[in-house]
């Protein structure tokens, strides 16, 4: 069994060009990830699995993009600007400013349900200490929204802040979506965006970060049918984690979240956790929002959220369930589900068993011999046909044939493609053939090249 650790994977998304740290050559910024090539194209194919599962393949499920910056009083009515907040500690002595949740967990503490003085309580009975080693302050609320101004004016009317979540521009987009579309009950809406959060101790790479995108969904019902569209959704969320993503289902484990731990807006939630290499921790949420957030954005904007039953001629405010995805957490939860390391030739391999329909490569072409000529117009040509009918298909001639090999295993890319004089025509019975690569067991097949689409085409 592989020994993964954070380190390997650290090291290899910034060997590879996955993932940098944020503003690297200026030292860092804490809480931010830059995405390489190959990691943006690894979230864009989650995201494109998640939209095709959860949009283009229900008609039910309608798409926006909202804006990022929307009107303070979005945020008021939502109850973010007085309790979208973390539990904070300060070091007396340096003013560092700590989660108190992470600190009860670094120290063998479970705060899970503790209010406010539960946690001030812990800290002091047990005597914990800063991680430089003062004495800690009170614990209180911090307010994790980024608070910006909008326009020439810095005052209070000018106000914005960087969105906490996707979910408030699909609410206030509700009546919008209603009126121009007429959906019937129940439908849902969908969003895949940035979202921004001022942690105060971002840690365990693009787990816990200032900066991620989410996918959402703000599925509306009528009051009485909740819990059957929760169930299915719950199923749902575990079904995208196992057969898109291919996350093996023992590491998958959905947790009841008490009514202490829960959000202000739920009434009930059900969080995916994921055996990640520091720890069982959440990967995805679905929360029962009731009908809090139409309902509060309706008195306070004074328009009519409600919806109309032209079959029983009732109206309504409809009620919510919300399944999110937080993009960065999956893409870590692929790379250290499929990273590998065995022996082939004597010398240990490092490689990533990425689910083909997930790989940021689908395959690589190489000619055996980059110093030929004939190899090499082959090669092209292949590739260049390939190129044409699959997606994210590279060409690779650097280095010697077991380099590629390596390279390309260390990407996850799950087939390698090579031209050699067989391809040529050496052996008549072989020509316009290519070997085929498998990355997990290292096995050749040779096939013929009108047959590569068919073989690599996921």
């Amino acid at each position: 069994m592989t020994d993964v650790t954070m380190e390997k994977i650290v090291s290899l998304c910034k060997r590879r060009g996955f993932i940098f740290q944020g503003s690297e050559i200026y030292g860092g910024l804490a809480g931010t990830w830059d995405y390489g090539p190959l990691g943006v194209t690894l979230k864009k194919n989650i995201e494109h699995l998640w939209w095709k599962r959860f949009v283009l393949d229900r008609e039910d499920i309608y798409g926006v993009d909202a804006a990022i910056l929307m009107n303070q009083d979005v945020w008021k009515a939502s109850g973010h600007v007085g309790g979208f907040s973390d539990p904070l500690v300060e070091d007396v002595k340096t003013k560092k400013r700590f989660r108190a949740d992470h600190l009860l967990e670094d120290a063998g503490i479970d705060p899970r349900g503790m209010t406010l003085a539960d946690m001030d309580a812990a800290i002091k009975s047990k005597r914990l200490a800063s991680p430089d080693g003062n004495a800690l302050g009170d614990v209180r609320q911090f307010n994790m929204m980024f608070k910006t101004h909008v326009g020439a004016t810095e005052d209070e009317a000018s106000v914005s802040y960087l969105r906490p979540e996707t979910a408030q521009g699909m609410f206030v987009n509700f009546k919008n979506v209603l009126d121009v579309f007429h959906p019937k009950l129940p439908f849902g809406l969908a969003q895949i965006g940035k979202v921004f959060r001022n942690e105060i101790a971002p840690r365990d790479f693009i787990f816990r970060v200032r900066e991620l995108e989410q996918m959402e969904i703000e599925y509306f019902v009528k009051p009485g049918e909740w819990r059957s569209v929760f169930d299915a959704f719950q199923a749902e969320q575990k079904t995208f984690l196992a057969e898109d993503l291919g996350l093996p289902v023992e590491k998958i484990h959905q947790v009841e979240i008490s009514a202490a731990d829960r959000a202000h807006y739920s009434k009930h939630s059900v969080d995916t956790e994921f055996d990640f290499p520091f720890g069982q921790k959440e990967l995805l949420g679905l929360a029962y929002r009731t009908d809090f957030d139409l309902g509060a954005h309706a008195k306070a904007s004074g328009v009519d959220l409600s919806y109309y039953d032209e079959e029983t001629k009732e109206r309504f405010i409809p009620h919510c369930i919300e399944p999110t995805f937080g993009v960065g957490r999956l893409l870590l939860a692929v790379i250290a589900s499929a990273y590998r390391e065995d022996e082939q030739g004597g010398e240990v391999r490092t490689y990533l068993a990425l689910a083909p329909r997930v790989a940021p490569i689908k395959a690589a072409v190489f000619p055996l011999l980059r110093n030929k000529p004939e190899l090499v117009a082959k090669a092209r040509e292949v590739y260049a046909m390939l190129k044409k009918q699959v997606p994210h298909i590279v060409w690779d001639d650097n280095g010697n044939i077991g380099k590629r090999y390596r390279r390309q295993d260390e990407i996850g890319t799950p087939a390698c493609i090579t031209i050699d004089f067989d391809t040529l025509g050496e052996k008549p019975e072989l020509k316009d053939t290519v070997t085929v690569r498998d990355r997990d067991t290292g096995s050749q097949e040779r096939i013929s090249i009108s047959d590569l689409v068919m073989r690599i085409r996921v």
